[in-house]
């Protein structure tokens, strides 16, 4: 995530700023900029070109900060949600914005990356879409399927989060999390079809035609075989080949991002992760002593550790496949 700054008063800013703290300026996030810029009272902004843009019209629903391309209309954020709570959901609702902050966040990292996100309103057959559904009225299943990602709102409220991460006994359990996960199944949809792809990821992650339902059942009944350090990055990742990928994109995502943000915030002085030969060497060279200093650092306040996993040789090989399927 880059180091915002205020165009007003150069005041330090978030990335969800809707206004500065120090100049009271209101903001809005250009996708097409990369930047916080101010809007005018009446919420909008123009840009270098000349175009008008307007305040989301879910700014007060989800706290979306993003700009919209008509006025009264849906940023290119909020135009992806399919499904959200119902207005009579309080519970829900609470929980909506949790949700849309990542889902931006998640975007904003893509957008670097230069994924080409598209939604199913431009392209019906390979688009994404986002249900983002309240277990309040209905059992929710986080998941994926062609094209369209649900998560459980629920997930946005910390206690019962922590709750299911300790049943399931999970060292990381995050919003953003399940958002990069969910993504990865999309991604490999998308991006792992025929030729030496398929054939590649076979070789990493296993046949993918092994019984899905069978794996979940045999995941939980049995957990995850004894050996699964050595080649896994977490038990999850060992229940069924798409579980191992998306969980192998969204580590890929992980480190991505916390290497960037310590980059803009001076932790990190390498020029960008283009400048490595290959992603294994920006994980062995960057990211290991990055997260152990990071995971000290937590310690240090007696919290728990920021990336509480363990890399080995295997999972390099997968990390460099993933980095590998990215525009280069």
């Amino acid at each position: 995530m880059k180091s915002f700054r205020c165009r007003v008063c150069d005041n330090s800013l978030h990335f969800e700023n809707s206004v500065c703290v120090s100049c009271g300026s209101a903001l809005g996030f250009s996708r097409a900029e990369r930047a916080i810029v101010p809007v005018s009272k009446q919420g909008t902004y123009v840009d270098s070109t000349g175009l008008t843009w307007h305040i989301c019209a879910n700014l007060n629903l989800s706290g979306c900060t993003w700009l919209a391309p008509v006025e009264g209309g849906q940023c290119s954020s909020c135009d992806l949600t399919r499904t959200r709570p119902s207005d009579d959901d309080l519970e829900g609702l609470t929980n909506f914005p949790a949700a849309e902050a990542a889902k931006r966040h998640l975007l904003v990292e893509l957008d670097t990356l230069g994924f080409d996100v598209v939604g199913k309103d431009v392209d019906p057959d390979d688009g994404i879409a986002f249900d983002l559904l309240s277990s309040v009225e209905e059992n929710v299943v986080i998941g994926h399927e062609e094209g369209v990602i649900t998560i459980d709102l629920a997930e946005s409220d910390d206690a019962y989060r922590e709750k299911v991460r300790a049943k399931l006994a999970e060292p990381y359990r995050t919003m953003l999390g399940h958002f990069r996960h969910e993504f990865g199944h999309y991604a490999e949809w998308q991006l792992v079809r025929g030729g030496e792809r398929i054939e590649r990821c076979k070789e990493l992650f296993g046949d993918e035609s092994v019984d899905y339902q069978e794996s979940i059942q045999r995941h939980y009944s049995e957990g995850p075989p004894d050996d699964w350090a050595r080649s896994f990055i977490s038990t999850y990742a060992t229940m069924h080949p798409f579980e191992d990928f998306a969980e192998t994109w969204s580590h890929y995502l992980h480190i991505c991002d916390t290497i960037e943000t310590a980059r803009e915030y001076g932790l990190v002085t390498i020029g960008g992760l283009e400048a490595f030969s290959s992603f294994r060497d920006v994980v062995t060279g960057v990211w290991i002593p990055l997260s152990i200093a990071l995971n000290q650092m937590n310690r240090s306040m007696g919290k728990d550790d920021v990336y509480p996993f363990v890399i080995p040789g295997p999972v390099l090989d997968k990390l460099e496949f993933v980095a590998s399927l990215l525009p280069q």
